[in-house]
């Protein structure tokens, strides 16, 4: 009892420390049995297996879940791995895999335009100045311009205030969205009409002058509704006669037919797509939008239409190029809200993404006015007053689509007064108001972008 014990392999305490297995030399199995250590190999070929998934992993709680999904019990655990719980097992495949944090995978851009519907828009804009082209010879617009620029002014002004107030109610219905516009539309239109009365100077200007107003209610409401496939084809006959005049003399009766023709396609098509959007079913309303909210859009619609009456008095072909070029203004409002979204994932700061938001703010506009410059230069206008009350007009757009809608009011309407002060009172910088007057609205515009703009909440 007393002497040494024999410790050298092989000797008697072999038979006392052996375990009483029914394979001794069946190592593999001593080695899962609990007690006897871990199998490294089992569990490096578990790390393997399910290496991208432990990667991305901030603790081992994260793998101990992935376990579970994947269906290991704890005897499981026990008798394969060597492991005695499930956590133990999931903090060696946490230590043993490296921590790798993959990008997610690109999201698909939820401001992706509709390229053909902006493209529509904008030769939309522009179509209905062939009505003046076709029917200038009955009602001469020379001598009761006038009329017809107060009624367009004031139809301007309303649409896009009744534009604005039809969205606020589409959050509701589209039911209430068309009754807002069939209550809306109509008033806008003899308001225009009544405010130009006293210009017109007779029955074909008057006629005329409604006719305008009646035209510009109705395609608001399409383009509210987004129907812009029907009114451009309820202006087919209006684009067909102006586009026969090089080779047909029409007398007064085709002129006046296809202009009337066309007016009465687009009511139709108008009361067309009310009745389908009056059709939707009733939704309980709750407190409706105010007024108030609709006429900061209201006013930027009537500052618009006097600078581009400005610019219009003395280069009236670069209105057109403007006119038209308001297709792709809108298409880059859609790309600037996107690539912000982009620049915000990119972002690591709010100084970062202040930066990022300048440049994409600098990219749009530098799109949008690259080509207005040979176009201004192809109807012999000055490029610089086009681009600058191009560049002002889609800033201010701009702020409007984020819902900053009273500065581009305030600053174009000052922009507006200004020019439209010294054209009457013709001062001697009388002709360089206009564009020194949006190269201030400009500055002021942009300004108010980057501040307003340049912060990550505006695109979360």
């Amino acid at each position: 009892m007393s002497g040494p014990m024999a410790l050298e392999p092989g000797g008697t305490e072999q038979e006392t420390l052996a375990l009483r297995l029914a394979r001794p030399a069946d190592h593999t199995l001593s080695l899962r049995l609990p007690g006897h250590g871990h199998d490294d190999e089992e569990v490096s070929r578990l790390a393997a297996d399910l290496a991208d998934r432990i990667g991305p992993a901030v603790h081992p709680y994260e793998v101990a879940a992935l376990l579970e999904a994947e269906g290991l019990t704890a005897e499981l655990i026990k008798e394969r791995y060597g492991h005695p719980n499930l956590f133990s097992l999931a903090t060696a495949l946490y230590e043993q895999v490296p921590r790798t944090f993959p990008e997610p995978a690109p999201a698909a851009d939820p401001w992706r335009p509709d390229h053909v519907r902006c493209l529509l828009r904008g030769v939309l804009f522009a179509l209905p100045g062939l009505a003046y082209l076709l029917t200038a010879p009955l009602w001469h617009p020379g001598r009761h311009a006038a009329a017809l620029v107060v009624a367009g002014l004031v139809s301007w002004s309303w649409g896009q205030g009744l534009g604005h107030r039809a969205h606020l109610r589409r959050a509701t219905g589209p039911r209430e969205a068309g009754r807002t516009l069939l209550a809306g539309a109509p008033l806008g239109a003899v308001l225009a009409t009544a405010a130009a009365s006293p210009l017109a100077g007779g029955g074909p200007v008057l006629l005329a002058t409604a006719a305008q107003s009646l035209y510009l209610a109705a395609a608001g409401v399409l383009l509210v509704l987004a129907r812009e496939r029907l009114l451009l084809a309820a202006l087919a006959p209006l684009v067909a006669g102006a586009a026969a005049l090089p080779w047909w003399h029409p007398g007064p009766l085709p002129r006046a037919g296809l202009a009337l023709l066309a007016l009465l396609a687009t009511l139709a098509v108008t009361a067309y797509a009310l009745r389908g959007t009056l059709a939707a079913p009733a939704v309980p309303e709750g407190a409706r939008p105010a007024l108030l909210w609709s006429l900061p859009y209201g006013l930027f619609g009537l500052a618009a239409g006097l600078l581009v009456l400005l610019e219009g008095r003395r280069e009236p072909y670069a209105v057109i190029v403007l006119t038209v070029s308001m297709g792709p203004a809108e298409w880059l409002l859609y790309r600037y809200r996107g690539l912000s979204v982009a620049a915000l994932r990119a972002s690591a700061t709010p100084g970062g993404f202040l930066l990022r938001s300048a440049a994409v703010l600098a990219l749009c506009l530098s799109v949008y006015l690259l080509p207005l410059w040979p176009a201004a230069y192809l109807t012999g206008a000055a490029p610089a007053p086009l681009l600058l009350l191009a560049a002002t007009l889609w800033t201010a757009l701009l702020l409007q689509a984020f819902g900053a809608a009273w500065p581009p009011a305030a600053i174009c309407l000052a922009a507006a007064g200004t020019a439209a002060a010294g054209t009457l009172l013709r001062p001697p910088a009388g002709p360089a108001l206009l564009p020194l007057g949006c190269a201030a609205a400009l500055c002021c515009l942009v300004a108010c972008a980057l501040r307003l703009l340049g912060r990550p909440a505006r695109h979360a």
